[in-house]
């Protein structure tokens, strides 16, 4: 019989996570954890406008324990757990920079893990905050990849320890919706499913085998990937939105039908463009399957508006700036050109795509591949050839190198301006140039190219590291995070170029 959230202690299991510290040897330790969390519970009692009982000076906590001082934050923090919701907890964790922080992330996890008493709250800050984690540590190589449990065990040791990655027969339900995302390619697909409902049931009747190691596991990875698909297809939908856009301003359009969207007949184009440039993810307050669906049917909305103003522009019906919902195959056939913007080619790409015997693009690597060469020929292919829409990961051929793209830093090149953009862009040329450059030094045995495009990739990573700041500070989180993991992917590349 299913457990209710009031029987969430009833069967806990035993949770192998690192203990907490003990007896007098274990004060520093459980002060230094203190300190770890101290500045995130300082962020929710500003976000929650709640009274902090600590002077402005006194708010950086000295490294040495003092036990009047200890006594007195962990009171305040256990009465501060009672109050922070779990979506004021995501909001928080997810716009702001002390999300990059692993010890305190950590540290926040293992607190509400080492509670006697859970109660389902609890659980469902501890289900988020894993899942943070896994983000948050999870290396470039397995990112993008179809995630095992495995894979979920080897990024959670540091938090729980060794754990039985064996399949765990009631957590089966998850592993079937897992496999059913794969074959997703857009909103509308996952949206017709109730799969946020479906794993939150499982989560709610497992009363407190939810604790057991490999249960755990399993929901980390079960959210993570459902998390990932519905961003994917989401930024997929933004893509041929922000496309059909600029189609329809070269054509000269600048009031559109938007009645899906919930508008009115005559909205201006230029704030349509505004609040797609704007969407935000539906993650940032209480949210349910409900307010998710309704999030997402307001986007599926915008992107059937574009495509039916593009319909009725002249000479543009066979044209759509997504997949044809009657399977139509478009007719433009569209060739990159030397300064377009980033718009333009996106427009380009939302019309070839799905496109039907598509003239191939040459792969071959020049006799001296630069920087520009080198961008030009990535936004040929991209636009020749747009990558399957839901697919996390897109291939660019260069010689005998490859190169695997992420989805944002695809449409970092065919449909977005801006200085993110613009950073992503020269992340995955860096990377493209040291790859080629290591796949041509193999062939010939010479490594002239592979030096030159070595000095270029630590110029970028540099750069790109205060551009990860500055977007930190911006509080561009989205932003921050995709510029961090293309960085790490190309000192990633950098490494293995220097083990030649």
């Amino acid at each position: 019989m299913p457990l209710g959230d009031n029987d969430v202690n009833k069967t806990m299991t035993t949770l192998k996570i690192p203990a907490a510290p003990k007896a007098e040897t274990g004060k520093q330790s459980n002060w230094d954890e203190l300190r770890a969390v101290f500045p995130i519970y300082l962020a929710i009692a500003k976000q929650l406008e709640v009274e902090i009982p600590f002077a402005q000076d006194k708010r950086s906590l000295p490294e040495k324990a003092e036990p009047a001082l200890a006594n007195k934050v962990q009171i305040w923090l256990d009465a501060l757990d009672q109050q922070v919701q779990v979506y004021q907890l995501r909001h928080l964790l997810q716009m702001t920079t002390l999300n990059a922080s692993e010890s305190g992330l950590r540290a926040l996890i293992l607190r509400h893990l080492r509670k006697t008493a859970k109660t389902a709250i609890d659980r469902d800050k501890s289900d988020f905050l894993l899942v943070q984690y896994f983000a948050l540590c999870a290396p470039p190589k397995i990112y993008h990849k179809q995630i095992e449990l495995q894979d979920a065990a080897q990024v959670m040791k540091p938090v729980l320890g060794e754990a039985d990655t064996t399949p765990l027969e009631w957590c089966e339900p998850l592993e079937k919706m897992i496999e059913s995302l794969k074959g997703f390619r857009s909103l509308r697909d996952l949206l017709k499913t109730n799969f946020i409902e479906q794993g939150r049931k499982v989560k709610e009747s497992a009363g407190g085998m939810f604790y057991d190691p490999s249960a755990l596991l399993a929901f980390i990875r079960f959210n993570f990937l459902l998390r990932r698909t519905l961003i994917e297809l989401m930024h997929a939908d933004l893509i041929a939105i922000r496309a059909g856009l600029g189609q329809l301003e070269t054509a000269g359009v600048r009031i559109i039908d938007c009645h899906h969207l919930g508008l009115s007949a005559s909205e201006p184009l230029d704030k349509i463009r505004s609040m797609a440039n704007e969407w935000k993810q539906p993650f940032q307050q209480s949210y349910t399957e409900k307010t998710v669906s309704q999030a997402f049917d307001k986007l599926l909305g915008l992107r059937t508006d574009v495509e039916r103003a593009l319909e009725r522009v002249p000479g543009k019906s066979s044209e759509n700036p997504g997949p044809n919902r009657a399977g139509a195959t478009t007719k433009t056939t569209v060739t990159a050109k030397p300064g377009e913007t980033a718009a333009s080619r996106g427009a380009a790409f939302a019309a070839n795509e799905h496109k039907q015997g598509s003239k191939a693009v040459s792969t071959e690597v020049p006799t001296i591949l630069d920087f520009e060469s080198c961008m030009e020929s990535i936004w040929e292919q991209l636009i020749a050839a747009p990558p399957t829409r839901g697919r996390s990961m897109t291939t660019i051929r260069l010689g005998a190198a490859r190169i695997l793209m992420s989805s944002w830093e695809v449409s970092a090149f065919v449909s977005e301006d801006g200085f993110a953009a613009e950073d992503l862009r020269r992340a995955v040329v860096a990377r493209a140039l040291v790859t080629t450059a290591v796949e041509q030094a193999k062939e010939t045995g010479n490594a002239t190219s592979l030096e030159k495009s070595l000095m270029i990739a630590r110029v970028e990573v540099s750069r790109l590291q205060e551009r990860v700041d500055a977007a930190k500070q911006a509080k561009d989180t989205e932003a921050a995070v995709n510029l961090g993991i293309s960085t790490k992917r190309l000192l990633s590349a950098l490494d293995e170029a220097e083990k030649l």
